[in-house]
């Protein structure tokens, strides 16, 4: 079969053929022979690795695991182990299933609690702490929320103690949730502005899309939506790699 030249290759994927050079500069893609005259060889390999990393860098990933489990994918097929790939590929779908599974149960509970919520008054208010210990977080990670605007818990007047109520500990306990779950910041201040301003209901929605006023957010400032792309995608790139196997 008659070689590819770099500009074959941009064609087929539709990017600036600079763009293949550094695809394989960064090992994106197998390396590749020159002739005589110095331009680079391609193969149906190397379209085919290009196609699937392309397809796998299409969007944002909401975390560093996804992001790594993707790459797991490329760098079977560049080595051209393509039955790895679909494996990988396969556990990087059951991974992104996994984390969709936990945002939509961490929003559930959240409308849960939303409706739920302990009065101000209820029990002996304790101090950082005893928080620290109860919900199993370090005090700097409960300045941290309380320093982005998370909650704000009132202070003893005597020693300037923060004191905090049993209706915090349960906010504190929703905002550890959806850390957990893989939430931003920004998406759970969001959502608090709407609490603290009466709404309790429709809050997974709140945290799910930004307002017209943030200027800049991340794949995590709407991470359902977010998630829902990434097991759309992580079934094209298996159908990908399905029609490649067959095809060589």
């Amino acid at each position: 079969m008659k070689p590819f030249r770099t500009s074959d290759l941009a064609r087929a994927v539709g990017i600036h053929p600079n763009t293949v050079r550094l695809y394989v500069d960064w090992g994106l893609i197998p390396p590749v022979e020159r002739n005589e005259s110095g331009y680079r060889l391609f193969t149906q390999k190397h379209l085919d690795c290009l196609r699937l990393a392309r397809m796998i860098y299409s969007s944002e990933y909401p975390g560093r695991d996804l992001r790594a489990s993707s790459n797991e994918i490329i760098q079977h097929a560049v080595v051209d182990d393509w039955t790895g790939a679909l494996e990988k590929a396969r556990e990087h779908l059951a991974a992104v299933k996994a984390e969709l599974k936990s945002a939509n149960q961490a929003a559930k509970l959240l409308e849960h609690w939303a409706q739920n919520m302990a009065a101000e008054s209820d029990g002996e208010p304790l101090v950082m702490g005893e928080v620290s210990k109860l919900l199993g977080v370090s005090m700097d990670m409960l300045r941290n929320w309380e320093r982005n605007g998370l909650i704000s818990v009132r202070r003893n007047s005597y020693n300037n103690y923060r004191l905090f109520s049993k209706r915090d500990i349960e906010r504190l306990q929703v905002i550890r949730m959806l850390s957990h779950a893989g939430y931003s910041h920004m998406a759970m201040l969001r959502m608090f502005i709407e609490l603290d301003g009466g709404k309790t209901r429709g809050l997974k929605k709140v945290l799910d899309t930004p307002r017209e006023d943030e200027d800049i957010f991340t794949a995590a400032d709407h991470l359902l939506s977010t998630l829902h792309g990434q097991e759309k995608l992580a079934k094209n790139v298996i159908k990908l790699i399905k029609e490649i196997i067959k095809a060589g």
